[in-house]
């Protein structure tokens, strides 16, 4: 790279800076004249349902997935990560026919205003607060993978140096916290100022982008390897299905999970411990991931929020279907880039990398024609920017609507507006703190995979959420805010335990006090993956959850409530009434 003509680094250069001022303009002035709660959290209700949809695309689709998903195809050489769409299909389905119509009656600010309704403000204190929480460390977890670029990007185009995705490549954390606060500044900018509106009119400019970059990507490594029959002769399993569906019960990955636990024998207990212990199965993709859709898509204030800014219910579940729809082309075209770089990398492996989340990376900085390079790098930060600037305008709105308005009621909407932009820069530099600590743990330990990071962190707290308003959605009369907290403590503890987070925390803090010798799990507890730690969480709550009965002022309240929702107020709910 050290002979990389002058020009062309200026024409990349240029594509990435034109990139980022074109969207700060864009989402300043599509989010302009904010004068309420209800313009900066929800649009006023009348974002068109297609732009609802692109917001959904590129909310999901952070940066951590652009870059992540690849590795996942690269690592496993099949498409078996796309098998969660499956998932994801049947999910969204049921949250569309489920959990849109109570927050359309209710004509809720944030998610938790129903829980405040159904069970009370304990509830909804609880369940908000795990979301603010698991939003925050998710989100700034992901800021990470952006700033990667961003810092190699930097040596390329700035330093003309050499771009080495290797371990002690970029030995010190803070390029990355320049990199990340850089990030992070410019889309907070634009979402602060400009609200929902400004959120998701970039977000339709980030998604096309996103996708186009992506089949760009598709088409250049196709062009590097030779062609269609180039790569089938590299990667001979995608000529079968193995390329494409992993049922889980492979005898590679029986053996493996023998050799890990010491088994000897497989008998039925075993079985269903090795689905348990599976990433990308069937199982995982039609059970795991069905039920880790409906948390994400029911529960979660940051995917949520854009769906309650469509006029009506019909439209927001268009929404919601055709972006689950769109999924299956999306995932499968970054998992498949992941395996078509393995057949790069076996072709000339002269800039592969070390590090699997870093494969794709490395392609793009160092290999890709110029003009395509810029452009796809435009792509990258477009999925940073999209997924970010959702998740602060999402921690905004919960913050203020579910803890500050308690206080201050009786202030102005201008007042109301202000807090709202003010926690959207409390919440930028927690995520800055949060990606600053994980590029510390990258740096150290280069081999951590980005995609169980994320979405682990997202599970473990989602499934506990999932699990309350199932409670409220199925049944009539059941679940409580004492119960409530109860269960969620309880499913918390046992994602915990059964992920193993327990094991890893005690490893790391027993040499602080003196203590020698490792923490191990027993060998009739199962060993639970991410995929499935959402099932965990709600299973646990809603089956501790139903034992409790909900006060009947309870119940009444919530019929008065839902009365004065239909007569037309569409003012925060105020649980002081």
């Amino acid at each position: 790279m050290q002979n990389e003509p002058a020009v062309g680094l200026v024409i990349d250069g240029f594509i990435i800076v034109a990139y980022f001022v074109a969207i700060i303009a864009i989402g300043l002035y599509m989010g302009r004249r904010e004068r309420s709660l209800s313009d900066f959290a929800l649009g006023g209700r009348q974002v068109a349902w297609w732009a609802v949809m692109a917001s959904i695309i590129a909310t999901e689709t952070s940066a951590a997935t652009f870059l992540g998903a690849p590795g996942e195809g690269y690592e496993k050489r099949s498409l078996a990560y796309v098998q969660l769409v499956f998932g994801v299909i049947i999910g969204r389905y049921l949250v569309a026919h489920i959990f849109l119509r109570p927050y359309y009656q209710y004509k809720v600010y944030t998610v938790y205003d129903y829980l405040a309704v159904r069970f009370g403000p304990v509830s909804r204190g609880y369940v908000s607060a795990l979301f603010l929480i698991m939003r925050t460390l998710a989100s700034g977890t992901r800021l990470f993978v952006p700033s990667l670029v961003m810092v190699l990007a930097w040596q390329l185009f700035v330093q003309g140096r050499d771009v080495h995705f290797t371990q002690g490549a970029v030995s010190s954390v803070w390029p990355y916290l320049v990199a990340i606060v850089a990030l992070t500044l410019a889309t907070c900018v634009y979402t602060a100022i400009g609200g929902i509106k400004a959120v998701i009119w970039t977000d339709v400019i980030q998604a096309t982008l996103m996708f186009t970059s992506a089949l760009v990507a598709v088409g250049t490594l196709l062009w590097h390897i030779g062609g269609w029959g180039a790569f089938l002769d590299a990667v001979p399993q995608m000529r079968t299905l193995q390329g494409y569906f992993v049922s889980g019960f492979e005898p590679e990955r029986i053996a493996a999970y023998m050799r890990e636990h010491q088994v000897t024998a497989m008998n039925a207990w075993e079985y269903v411990k090795l689905i348990l212990w599976s990433d990308y199965t069937l199982f995982s993709a039609l059970i795991g991931a069905t039920v880790g859709n409906m948390a994400a898509f029911g529960t979660d204030q940051d995917m949520v929020q854009r769906l309650l800014t469509a006029e009506t219910q019909r439209k927001a579940r268009r929404s919601l279907m055709t972006a689950a729809f769109m999924d299956l082309p999306i995932a499968a075209a970054f998992t498949f880039i992941g395996i078509l770089l393995f057949a790069y990398y076996q072709k000339d492996p002269t800039y592969k990398p070390a590090a699997t989340a870093d494969v794709f990376g490395s392609y793009i900085l160092n290999v890709m024609p110029v003009g395509v390079r810029g452009f796809v790098l435009a792509g990258v930060f477009a999925t940073a920017m999209g997924s970010l600037s959702s998740a602060l305008n999402a921690l905004a709105t919960s913050a203020t609507n579910d803890w500050y308005l308690r206080r201050a009621r009786n202030k102005s909407d201008d007042h109301h507006v202000a807090a709202a932009r003010f926690f959207t820069v409390v919440f930028a530099i927690l995520m800055i703190l949060v990606a600053g600590v994980f590029a510390y743990a990258k740096v150290k330990h280069p081999e951590v995979r980005i995609i169980p990071v994320v979405l682990g962190i997202a599970g473990f707290i989602l499934g506990p959420m999932l699990g309350v308003f199932l409670l409220g959605m199925l049944t009539k009369s059941r679940g409580s805010d004492r119960g409530n907290t109860l269960a969620v403590t309880c499913g918390l503890v046992a994602t915990i335990v059964l992920g193993e987070m327990h094991i890893m925390v005690a490893n790391t803090v027993a040499p602080w006090f003196g203590l020698s010798g490792t923490f191990v799990r027993p060998d009739w507890l199962p060993k639970v993956s991410f995929t499935w730690f959402a099932l965990v969480g709600a299973v646990v709550v809603f089956a501790i959850g139903v034992f409790f009965r909900t006060p009947q002022p309870v119940l009444q309240e919530a019929e008065r409530r839902l009365r004065q929702a239909e007569a037309g107020d569409d003012r925060p709910l105020d649980l002081r009434d």
